[in-house]
């Protein structure tokens, strides 16, 4: 009988490397998640309507929030490189350059958003909206004034996300996910805590509503940010002093992370208006679409372990200018991702019932429309879109740890900007097919960008290894 060849990439040994990484790591990045999760659920539990006044603030602080980790992702790559060849200990001048980075671009980004906050809203939700009407058509001048407020609140926040995202990925590019986890959990439950209190009112605290989500989402981050830079100061060698490097290092680090910022700008603020665009069709609209993308969000975790595990591994084997382990490791992280969303998939369809229960009331009404049997509708959608978007995550991240800058960009700008908001708009408001119509929009948007970011990395790992940006 002759022996199961296995492709070159599916070899047990990296198999289990990627496991190993990415399982911690998808731990811990889906603890950013279950914080919008836990919000949501004790919002929908308390005061559901005020759910679309939480979504629309994502519109800067998302936008904000992955302009900052797209920049300092050259913590990572060239911690990782470091690590590949074997020279980790030399790594603190580069998780230094990126702390100071940190704080200077979150101070300054916490300025911007919360003085813009309000004529934006104002422009989105007033000047711009198109003309609706019903029950639950929204009232611009409240949705504006109340979603500023939010928004306000969250911009406190800013400087010490970035500072725990930079902690986050030195650590884990040191191989120390599992320290990122235990604290990103900390943070859930320190979140839920403030929830119970700012949202639902428990032991005294006054009810907030959505401003109550924003000051548990605050709170939760300067948590997180202070234990994750605790355990890399004492535990990293992050304050060894460190042999200079070379001198285009720094632009390396800041170019690498330039590229990715405005993919995650065109990929977060592309999703982020899509809120905007359901809040322009109705109150019920965006609460429907709403909750299903939070739970879309939530698999988009999975991903992230997949994709950041497969970065590091990229990153390592580009280091030590391996092609065929370079190639490898991308593609391994592709098959991995492309099984992981024909799981996720089906549960989300089996489970769909329960899932949309999970975050309404089951007897919970909008217009006439009873939520959770809607939600659970949308997630049959949810269930063919997710698999391509954790393609266009995990291949764009093994295209960045090689250096592969603006190719991956210019997909996600052509993706979201040019074939998703345009889907979403003409499904949902011209052809009135609200929030199904919203849902098939963003599978659009994901399946584009999901195919052909695919399709670059198949085209990179074709070609010679190179050390300059495409």
């Amino acid at each position: 009988m002759s022996r199961l060849n296995w492709p070159a990439w599916a070899r047990p040994a990296d198999i289990f490397d990627l496991l190993r990484l990415s399982v911690p790591i998808a731990v811990s990045r889906m603890a950013w998640m279950l914080m919008g999760v836990t919000d949501a659920i004790v919002l929908g539990q308390f005061s559901p309507g005020e759910l679309p006044y939480v979504l629309n603030s994502w519109l800067p602080i998302g936008v904000t929030l992955g302009f900052g980790m797209g920049i300092l992702l050259g913590v990572q790559v060239l911690t990782s490189e470091l690590m590949g060849i074997g020279r980790g200990a030399e790594s603190g001048r580069v998780f230094r350059r990126g702390l100071v980075g940190a704080i200077v671009m979150g101070a300054v980004l916490t300025v911007v958003v919360y003085f813009v906050a309000q004529p934006l809203f104002h422009f989105l939700f007033v000047e711009m909206a198109p003309e609706t009407h019903g029950a639950s058509a929204a009232d611009p001048e409240h949705t504006a004034a109340a979603t500023a407020s939010v928004t306000r609140i969250l911009s406190l926040s800013l400087v010490g996300f970035m500072i725990s995202n930079v902690c986050s990925y030195y650590l884990e590019a040191l191989r120390r996910p599992i320290l990122v986890s235990v604290i990103s959990y900390g943070g859930v439950a320190f979140n839920l805590f403030l929830d119970l209190a700012y949202v639902g009112g428990y032991w005294g605290f006054p009810a907030m509503g959505a401003d109550g989500v924003a000051i548990a989402t605050t709170g939760s981050r300067w948590l997180i940010a202070v234990l994750t830079l605790v355990c890399v100061l004492a535990l990293t060698p992050a304050l060894k002093p460190s042999p200079a490097g070379p001198a285009d290092e720094p632009k390396r680090q800041y170019a690498v992370g330039v590229g990715t910022a405005v993919a995650n700008v065109a990929e977060w603020g592309g999703f982020n208006l899509t809120h905007t665009i359901s809040t322009w069709i109705s109150l019920t609209a965006v609460t429907m679409y709403g909750y299903t993308v939070q739970i879309v969000g939530f698999c988009f975790m999975f991903y992230l372990g997949i994709a950041s595990a497969t970065s590091v591994r990229v990153a390592e084997a580009y280091g030590r200018q391996n092609r065929e382990q370079t190639a490898n490791a991308g593609r391994l992280g592709v098959a991995a991702t492309i099984l992981v969303g024909a799981v996720l998939g089906l549960i989300l369809i089996l489970l769909r019932g329960p899932l949309s229960e999970l975050m309404v009331r089951k007897d919970a009404v909008m217009d006439g429309v009873l939520l959770a049997p809607a939600i659970a509708g949308l997630l049959i959608t949810a269930a063919a879109m997710t698999i391509f978007d954790g393609l266009q995550a995990t291949a764009s991240f093994a295209l960045r740890a090689q250096e592969i800058v603006w190719t991956p960009s210019l997909i996600h700008i052509g993706s979201f900007f040019a074939v998703m908001l345009p889907a979403c708009y003409w499904l949902g408001l011209v052809m009135a097919r609200g929030a199904q119509g919203m849902m098939e929009g963003a599978l659009i948007g994901v399946f584009v960008a999901g195919i052909l970011q695919t399709i670059a990395l198949e085209w990179k790992a074709a070609r010679p290894l190179t050390g300059h940006a495409a």
